[in-house]
Protein backbone atom coordinates (compact mmCIF):
# COMPACT_ATOMS: atom_id res chain seq x y z
CA UNK A 1 0.00 0.00 0.00
CA UNK A 2 1.33 3.86 -1.01
CA UNK A 3 2.03 5.96 2.18
CA UNK A 4 1.63 9.55 0.70
CA UNK A 5 4.04 10.21 4.05
CA UNK A 6 7.26 8.54 2.49
CA UNK A 7 7.10 10.72 -0.71
CA UNK A 8 7.00 13.90 1.33
CA UNK A 9 10.29 12.72 2.98
CA UNK A 10 11.98 11.87 0.30
CA UNK A 11 11.16 14.88 -1.99
CA UNK A 12 12.43 17.14 1.01
CA UNK A 13 15.21 14.37 1.99
CA UNK A 14 16.37 15.86 -1.46
CA UNK A 15 15.63 19.70 -0.47
CA UNK A 16 13.05 19.97 -3.41
CA UNK A 17 10.10 21.51 -3.11
CA UNK A 18 7.22 20.56 -4.73
CA UNK A 19 6.86 22.74 -7.90
CA UNK A 20 10.45 21.60 -8.37
CA UNK A 21 9.76 17.87 -7.99
CA UNK A 22 6.42 18.45 -10.03
CA UNK A 23 8.50 19.60 -12.85
CA UNK A 24 10.74 16.52 -12.64
CA UNK A 25 7.83 14.11 -13.33
CA UNK A 26 5.56 16.10 -15.15
CA UNK A 27 3.00 17.13 -13.02
CA UNK A 28 1.55 20.07 -11.25
CA UNK A 29 2.40 21.58 -7.73
CA UNK A 30 -1.52 21.04 -6.83
CA UNK A 31 -1.14 17.39 -8.06
CA UNK A 32 1.91 16.81 -5.89
CA UNK A 33 0.03 17.85 -3.03
CA UNK A 34 -2.65 15.77 -3.37
CA UNK A 35 -0.25 12.70 -3.59
CA UNK A 36 0.90 13.48 -0.46
CA UNK A 37 -1.98 14.05 1.58
CA UNK A 38 -2.84 11.48 3.93
CA UNK A 39 -5.97 10.96 2.34
CA UNK A 40 -5.27 10.73 -1.32
CA UNK A 41 -8.41 11.49 -3.67
CA UNK A 42 -7.35 8.37 -6.05
CA UNK A 43 -5.28 5.42 -5.91
CA UNK A 44 -1.63 5.72 -7.71
CA UNK A 45 -0.31 3.56 -10.18
CA UNK A 46 2.04 1.47 -9.96
CA UNK A 47 4.20 3.59 -13.18
CA UNK A 48 3.86 6.83 -11.02
CA UNK A 49 5.54 5.62 -7.79
CA UNK A 50 8.37 4.58 -10.39
CA UNK A 51 8.55 8.02 -11.60
CA UNK A 52 8.85 9.18 -7.66
CA UNK A 53 11.28 6.50 -7.34
CA UNK A 54 13.54 7.34 -10.38
CA UNK A 55 12.94 11.35 -9.76
CA UNK A 56 14.26 11.19 -6.11
CA UNK A 57 16.63 8.24 -6.18
CA UNK A 58 14.50 5.84 -3.58
CA UNK A 59 13.63 2.59 -4.13
CA UNK A 60 10.30 1.71 -4.97
CA UNK A 61 9.85 -0.34 -1.94
CA UNK A 62 10.34 2.62 0.01
CA UNK A 63 7.44 4.62 -1.00
CA UNK A 64 5.27 1.64 0.48
CA UNK A 65 7.19 1.14 3.58
CA UNK A 66 5.37 1.79 6.64
CA UNK A 67 5.92 4.44 9.21
CA UNK A 68 6.18 2.43 12.77
CA UNK A 69 7.49 5.71 14.16
CA UNK A 70 7.72 9.56 13.83
CA UNK A 71 10.00 12.43 15.35
CA UNK A 72 8.48 15.62 16.21
CA UNK A 73 9.83 17.95 14.87
CA UNK A 74 9.89 20.36 18.06
CA UNK A 75 11.92 17.77 20.25
CA UNK A 76 15.12 18.66 17.75
CA UNK A 77 17.73 20.87 18.86
CA UNK A 78 18.78 22.74 16.01
CA UNK A 79 21.53 25.17 16.59
CA UNK A 80 20.76 28.46 14.52
CA UNK A 81 17.23 27.75 13.55
CA UNK A 82 16.66 31.28 12.85
CA UNK A 83 19.44 31.02 10.23
CA UNK A 84 17.91 27.53 9.02
CA UNK A 85 16.43 27.93 5.73
CA UNK A 86 12.91 26.33 5.47
CA UNK A 87 13.75 23.54 2.73
CA UNK A 88 17.25 23.11 4.88
CA UNK A 89 15.46 22.37 7.98
CA UNK A 90 13.01 19.79 6.47
CA UNK A 91 15.69 18.06 4.87
CA UNK A 92 17.71 17.51 8.00
CA UNK A 93 13.76 16.20 9.82
CA UNK A 94 13.63 13.73 7.16
CA UNK A 95 17.14 12.64 7.54
CA UNK A 96 16.61 12.31 10.86
CA UNK A 97 13.83 9.64 10.43
CA UNK A 98 16.15 7.77 8.09
CA UNK A 99 18.52 8.01 11.08
CA UNK A 100 15.64 7.02 13.57
CA UNK A 101 14.91 3.78 11.42
CA UNK A 102 18.37 2.70 10.71
CA UNK A 103 19.02 2.58 14.45
CA UNK A 104 15.82 0.42 14.93
CA UNK A 105 17.06 -2.10 12.27
CA UNK A 106 20.88 -2.72 14.23
CA UNK A 107 18.70 -2.73 17.24
CA UNK A 108 16.75 -5.69 15.38
CA UNK A 109 19.63 -7.38 14.38
CA UNK A 110 22.28 -6.86 17.37
CA UNK A 111 22.30 -7.54 21.17
CA UNK A 112 24.56 -6.39 23.63
CA UNK A 113 24.61 -3.15 22.39
CA UNK A 114 25.57 0.11 25.16
CA UNK A 115 22.72 1.10 27.52
CA UNK A 116 22.14 4.35 27.95
CA UNK A 117 23.72 6.31 30.97
CA UNK A 118 22.71 10.05 30.12
CA UNK A 119 21.44 11.17 33.41
CA UNK A 120 19.13 14.26 33.66
CA UNK A 121 20.61 17.38 34.86
CA UNK A 122 16.93 19.57 33.71
CA UNK A 123 15.82 19.56 37.38
CA UNK A 124 18.19 20.50 39.16
CA UNK A 125 21.34 23.33 40.03
CA UNK A 126 23.45 20.75 37.91
CA UNK A 127 21.97 22.53 34.88
CA UNK A 128 24.76 25.60 35.26
CA UNK A 129 26.38 24.27 32.17
CA UNK A 130 30.06 24.59 34.58
CA UNK A 131 28.51 22.54 37.22
CA UNK A 132 26.89 20.09 34.59
CA UNK A 133 30.07 19.25 33.25
CA UNK A 134 32.09 18.94 35.98
CA UNK A 135 29.54 16.48 37.46
CA UNK A 136 29.49 14.24 34.57
CA UNK A 137 32.94 14.05 34.44
CA UNK A 138 32.95 12.59 37.83
CA UNK A 139 29.79 10.24 37.08
CA UNK A 140 31.71 9.03 33.93
CA UNK A 141 35.49 8.69 35.84
CA UNK A 142 37.16 10.82 33.00
CA UNK A 143 38.87 12.92 35.79
CA UNK A 144 41.07 15.83 33.97
CA UNK A 145 42.24 14.73 31.41
CA UNK A 146 41.39 15.18 27.58
CA UNK A 147 38.33 13.04 25.77
CA UNK A 148 39.79 11.13 23.65
CA UNK A 149 37.51 10.47 20.78
CA UNK A 150 33.97 12.25 21.74
CA UNK A 151 31.73 9.92 19.61
CA UNK A 152 33.15 7.07 20.56
CA UNK A 153 32.58 8.09 24.24
CA UNK A 154 29.11 8.99 23.51
CA UNK A 155 28.23 6.00 22.27
CA UNK A 156 29.64 3.95 24.75
CA UNK A 157 26.90 5.33 27.20
CA UNK A 158 24.24 4.35 24.88
CA UNK A 159 23.76 7.62 22.64
CA UNK A 160 23.34 6.44 18.43
CA UNK A 161 25.32 8.81 16.48
CA UNK A 162 24.99 9.98 12.63
CA UNK A 163 26.56 11.50 10.53
CA UNK A 164 25.41 14.22 7.26
CA UNK A 165 27.04 15.43 4.77
CA UNK A 166 25.59 18.66 4.15
CA UNK A 167 27.42 21.03 2.35
CA UNK A 168 26.37 24.20 4.42
CA UNK A 169 27.28 26.28 7.46
CA UNK A 170 23.90 26.55 8.21
CA UNK A 171 23.36 23.03 9.91
CA UNK A 172 26.32 22.00 12.49
CA UNK A 173 24.81 19.47 14.36
CA UNK A 174 21.12 18.70 15.86
CA UNK A 175 19.81 16.08 18.72
CA UNK A 176 16.78 14.83 20.18
CA UNK A 177 15.35 12.12 22.38
CA UNK A 178 13.01 9.32 20.99
CA UNK A 179 11.66 7.54 23.90
CA UNK A 180 14.68 6.47 26.22
CA UNK A 181 17.23 6.76 23.39
CA UNK A 182 19.36 10.08 22.79
CA UNK A 183 20.24 10.53 19.07
CA UNK A 184 22.93 13.03 17.72
CA UNK A 185 23.15 13.97 14.01
CA UNK A 186 26.69 15.43 13.24
CA UNK A 187 27.31 17.38 9.98
CA UNK A 188 30.47 16.53 8.34
CA UNK A 189 30.99 19.76 7.14
CA UNK A 190 32.75 21.34 9.58
CA UNK A 191 36.95 20.90 10.76
CA UNK A 192 37.15 17.57 12.92
CA UNK A 193 37.84 20.31 16.25
CA UNK A 194 34.60 22.31 15.73
CA UNK A 195 32.81 18.09 15.18
CA UNK A 196 34.34 17.58 18.61
CA UNK A 197 33.12 20.75 19.76
CA UNK A 198 29.39 20.31 18.01
CA UNK A 199 29.67 16.48 19.69
CA UNK A 200 29.60 17.68 23.30
CA UNK A 201 27.26 20.90 22.65
CA UNK A 202 24.66 18.32 21.32
CA UNK A 203 25.47 16.18 24.82
CA UNK A 204 24.70 20.09 26.74
CA UNK A 205 21.24 19.83 25.00
CA UNK A 206 20.49 15.96 25.90
CA UNK A 207 21.17 16.06 29.47
CA UNK A 208 20.37 19.71 30.35
CA UNK A 209 17.27 20.32 28.24
CA UNK A 210 15.62 16.96 27.60
CA UNK A 211 12.26 18.43 28.43
CA UNK A 212 9.82 20.39 26.86
CA UNK A 213 10.78 23.76 25.01
CA UNK A 214 14.01 24.37 27.31
CA UNK A 215 16.51 22.89 24.56
CA UNK A 216 14.89 26.15 22.33
CA UNK A 217 16.53 29.95 22.00
CA UNK A 218 19.49 31.47 22.70
CA UNK A 219 19.91 31.17 26.13
CA UNK A 220 19.79 27.39 25.59
CA UNK A 221 22.74 27.70 22.83
CA UNK A 222 24.74 29.48 25.33
CA UNK A 223 24.38 27.11 28.07
CA UNK A 224 25.39 24.17 25.58
CA UNK A 225 28.66 26.26 24.24
CA UNK A 226 29.62 26.67 28.28
CA UNK A 227 28.74 23.11 28.75
CA UNK A 228 31.23 21.78 25.67
CA UNK A 229 33.76 24.27 26.91
CA UNK A 230 33.90 23.13 30.07
CA UNK A 231 33.62 19.47 29.53
CA UNK A 232 36.58 19.51 26.71
CA UNK A 233 38.86 21.64 28.48
CA UNK A 234 37.74 20.75 32.63
CA UNK A 235 38.92 24.36 34.67
CA UNK A 236 41.59 21.84 36.44
CA UNK A 237 43.53 20.64 33.82
CA UNK A 238 43.43 24.51 32.21
CA UNK A 239 44.50 26.14 35.12
CA UNK A 240 47.05 23.84 35.97
CA UNK A 241 49.00 25.36 32.61
CA UNK A 242 47.78 28.74 31.78
CA UNK A 243 48.77 31.09 34.51
CA UNK A 244 45.91 33.77 34.98
CA UNK A 245 46.45 37.00 32.85
CA UNK A 246 49.10 35.39 30.82
CA UNK A 247 50.24 37.26 27.99
CA UNK A 248 48.99 34.73 25.83
CA UNK A 249 50.31 35.08 22.05
CA UNK A 250 48.08 33.25 19.25
CA UNK A 251 51.38 30.66 18.78
CA UNK A 252 50.60 30.01 22.44
CA UNK A 253 46.83 29.30 21.81
CA UNK A 254 47.80 26.87 19.26
CA UNK A 255 50.43 25.31 21.09
CA UNK A 256 47.83 24.75 24.13
CA UNK A 257 44.74 23.98 21.88
CA UNK A 258 46.77 20.86 21.15
CA UNK A 259 45.89 19.23 24.31
CA UNK A 260 42.53 19.26 24.04
CA UNK A 261 41.90 18.89 20.58
CA UNK A 262 39.60 21.76 20.19
CA UNK A 263 39.47 24.88 17.91
CA UNK A 264 41.97 27.88 18.76
CA UNK A 265 38.88 30.32 19.05
CA UNK A 266 37.18 27.73 21.37
CA UNK A 267 40.61 27.91 23.11
CA UNK A 268 40.90 31.34 23.26
CA UNK A 269 37.11 31.68 24.67
CA UNK A 270 38.09 29.07 27.50
CA UNK A 271 40.82 30.80 28.78
CA UNK A 272 39.01 34.06 28.70
CA UNK A 273 35.89 32.50 31.08
CA UNK A 274 38.73 30.98 32.80
CA UNK A 275 40.24 34.55 33.79
CA UNK A 276 43.56 33.74 32.33
CA UNK A 277 43.35 36.38 29.40
CA UNK A 278 42.11 40.06 30.30
CA UNK A 279 38.98 41.21 28.16
CA UNK A 280 41.36 43.18 25.93
CA UNK A 281 43.66 40.49 25.86
CA UNK A 282 40.63 38.20 24.73
CA UNK A 283 39.51 40.83 22.02
CA UNK A 284 43.11 41.17 20.29
CA UNK A 285 43.71 37.30 20.32
CA UNK A 286 40.13 36.66 18.76
CA UNK A 287 40.70 39.93 15.69
CA UNK A 288 44.12 38.48 15.26
CA UNK A 289 42.89 34.77 14.73
CA UNK A 290 39.58 36.19 12.95
CA UNK A 291 42.15 37.75 10.50
CA UNK A 292 44.40 34.39 10.11
CA UNK A 293 41.26 32.40 8.97
CA UNK A 294 40.63 30.67 11.53
CA UNK A 295 37.01 31.20 11.79
CA UNK A 296 36.98 28.87 8.86
CA UNK A 297 39.65 27.14 8.87
CA UNK A 298 42.05 25.28 11.64
CA UNK A 299 45.23 25.71 11.96
CA UNK A 300 48.03 22.56 12.82
CA UNK A 301 44.41 20.64 13.06
CA UNK A 302 43.53 17.17 13.70
CA UNK A 303 44.83 14.91 10.81
CA UNK A 304 41.72 12.66 11.36
CA UNK A 305 38.02 13.46 11.54
CA UNK A 306 36.23 11.10 14.68
CA UNK A 307 33.66 8.50 13.29
CA UNK A 308 31.65 5.88 14.74
CA UNK A 309 32.89 2.98 16.46
CA UNK A 310 29.37 1.46 17.05
CA UNK A 311 28.77 1.67 13.27
CA UNK A 312 32.08 0.61 12.23
CA UNK A 313 31.40 -2.81 14.22
CA UNK A 314 28.38 -3.20 12.92
CA UNK A 315 29.14 -3.52 9.72
CA UNK A 316 32.20 -5.17 9.65
CA UNK A 317 29.80 -7.79 12.22
CA UNK A 318 27.08 -8.09 9.11
CA UNK A 319 30.27 -8.90 6.54
CA UNK A 320 31.69 -11.37 8.28
CA UNK A 321 27.88 -12.95 8.34
CA UNK A 322 28.21 -12.37 4.47
CA UNK A 323 26.08 -9.52 4.56
CA UNK A 324 26.15 -7.42 0.92
CA UNK A 325 25.57 -3.78 0.84
CA UNK A 326 22.93 -4.63 -1.37
CA UNK A 327 21.29 -6.64 1.17
CA UNK A 328 21.52 -3.65 3.58
CA UNK A 329 19.81 -1.59 1.04
CA UNK A 330 17.18 -4.27 0.14
CA UNK A 331 15.83 -4.77 3.74
CA UNK A 332 16.06 -0.88 4.81
CA UNK A 333 14.63 0.52 1.72
CA UNK A 334 16.82 3.20 1.62
CA UNK A 335 19.53 4.54 -0.98
CA UNK A 336 22.96 3.77 -1.15
CA UNK A 337 24.19 7.45 -0.80
CA UNK A 338 21.52 7.96 2.26
CA UNK A 339 22.87 4.93 3.82
CA UNK A 340 26.23 6.25 3.33
CA UNK A 341 26.05 9.61 4.27
CA UNK A 342 24.03 8.71 7.77
CA UNK A 343 26.87 6.22 8.57
CA UNK A 344 30.02 8.77 8.27
CA UNK A 345 30.88 7.04 4.43
CA UNK A 346 31.73 3.66 5.72
CA UNK A 347 33.70 1.91 3.58
CA UNK A 348 31.30 -0.61 3.63
CA UNK A 349 28.84 1.62 1.12
CA UNK A 350 31.74 3.21 -0.63
CA UNK A 351 30.96 3.43 -4.39
CA UNK A 352 34.52 2.26 -5.34
CA UNK A 353 33.25 -1.43 -3.72
CA UNK A 354 32.05 -3.07 -6.61
CA UNK A 355 31.77 -6.36 -6.13
CA UNK A 356 30.87 -8.49 -2.85
CA UNK A 357 34.25 -10.28 -2.72
CA UNK A 358 35.74 -6.50 -2.58
CA UNK A 359 38.05 -5.72 1.00
CA UNK A 360 37.03 -3.18 3.07
CA UNK A 361 40.52 -2.84 4.19
CA UNK A 362 42.60 -3.85 7.77
CA UNK A 363 40.83 -3.11 10.94
CA UNK A 364 42.45 -2.28 14.14
CA UNK A 365 40.00 -4.49 16.04
CA UNK A 366 37.35 -6.83 15.54
CA UNK A 367 33.71 -6.33 15.91
CA UNK A 368 32.24 -7.74 19.60
CA UNK A 369 28.40 -7.37 18.96
CA UNK A 370 26.38 -10.45 18.72
CA UNK A 371 24.00 -10.85 15.77
CA UNK A 372 20.39 -11.52 17.14
CA UNK A 373 19.25 -15.02 15.71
Amino acid sequence: MYIPTRLKQARERRKLTKKAFADLIGISSKTVSIYESSQPQFELQDEMIQKFAIALGYPVEFFYKAISETIDPESISFRAVTKLSSRLKLATEAASVNALELSEWIDSKFKNLPKVQLPDYSHDNRNDPEVAAMELRNVWALGELSVKNMIHLLESKGVRVFSLSEDCKEVDAFSFWKGDRPFVVLNQFKTPERSRFDAAHELAHLILHKHGCQNKGREAELEADRFASAFLMPRGSVLAKVRPNANAALKDILALKKNWNVSAMAMIRRLYDLSCLTEWQYRQLTISATKEGYRSCEPEGLEQREKSLLLEKVFISLKDKGYRRVDICNELFLPLDEISNLTFNNPFFSLSLVSQNTQIGEQPYRASLSLVK
